[in-house]
């Protein structure tokens, strides 16, 4: 922007960050740029000074200085979704409403934009709800995996699944279809996880008994079939890939999991023209924001896995 802008703090963004509040606003500004704005004292919050750490009030007037982005072509581009599409993400919905969606993520979807995807599912969804101001995540799903997702439509509401989900009152329940068949005896796996970066570049997840992070999930067997097991797993911490890798571990790998999984073995369910990770975020169990009553949310199968199951159960 060319000239000096000023934006009053509204109630739904109280005790947000000065630095992510501008951010809701101007999503491509980079923060070391607003960084620079407080040390120089060009950011101002009722015409007073900051620090990088203030947390903006109810009806705060923020200064922001003129600035200039560089173009950049391929992000400016405009995001085309045919009407198709739109009623594709509609379907998706299982709830909404006023302060919160969930939705059943497919697989193969990111959820957000960015590193060469070109739009993401909230990005996607902003155009199937253009009167929501903001939508937000309050979790991750990885992209290959499917099912229960939970987007924000307010900061208070945002702010209040982040708090839940660091104390561990969000219930989740995942499904995973593993080769092999799955030792019956193994009902939880408690073993540390730690990011590792390979020489190639790739990050993968090891297990790390040393300095790797606690990570604990619990298991139950679903159904048993022919060469492959359904698994429940509910993950008591949220490590990145940890019911992937524990899994794994027990030489039970997800099928189609082209990181951490069996290529030989998933040679023959690509054959047959399944090839995404099965790996579906079942459930989410939580006490709703303002009624504080449980609340159950189920995710069914994409037809893909419910073709395969199909398939499994008859052989």
């Amino acid at each position: 922007m060319s000239q000096v802008q000023f934006i009053q703090v509204e109630q739904d963004r109280v005790g947000q960050r000065i630095d992510n509040f501008i951010i809701g606003h101007f999503s491509k500004l980079p923060k070391t740029l607003i960084y620079r704005w407080i040390r120089k004292g060009y950011l101002r919050v009722n015409k007073k000074r900051i620090k990088q750490t203030y947390r903006v009030q109810a009806n705060d007037i923020i200064r922001i200085p003129p600035f200039i982005l560089e173009d950049n072509k391929e992000n400016d581009k405009k995001i085309k979704i045919t009407d198709e599409h739109l009623a594709f993400l509609e379907s998706l919905i299982l709830f909404e409403n006023d302060d919160y969606l969930i939705i059943n993520k497919p697989s193969g979807i990111a959820v957000h934009g960015g590193s060469g995807i070109n739009s993401g599912l909230i990005e996607r969804l902003q155009h199937l709800r253009p009167h929501c101001k903001k939508l937000e995540l309050a979790h991750r799903l990885d992209k290959e995996t499917s099912g229960c997702l939970i987007v924000a439509k307010k900061y208070s509401i945002l702010t209040y699944f982040h708090h839940i989900l660091k104390a561990r009152e969000v219930q989740k329940t995942y499904h995973a279809l593993v080769h092999r068949q799955w030792p019956k005896h193994i009902k939880q796996i408690d073993l540390p996880l730690r990011r590792t970066l390979l020489p190639h570049g790739e990050r993968v997840v090891k297990v790390d008994r040393k300095e790797g992070k606690d990570a604990l999930t619990h298991t139950r067997i679903l159904q048993r079939f022919k060469n492959y097991t359904l698994i429940e797993a509910k993950p008591h911490t949220g490590r990145t890939h940890q019911i992937r890798v524990h899994l794994a571990t027990h030489h039970c790998p997800i099928v189609c999991d082209k990181k951490y999984g069996d290529a030989n073995q998933d040679q023959i369910l690509n054959s047959k023209g399944f090839e995404r990770l099965f790996l579906h975020a079942y459930t989410l169990e939580f006490k709703e924001p303002k009624t504080n009553k449980l609340v159950y949310f189920n995710a069914p199968y994409d037809q893909a896995c419910q073709t395969l199951i199909d398939e499994l159960l008859k052989i």
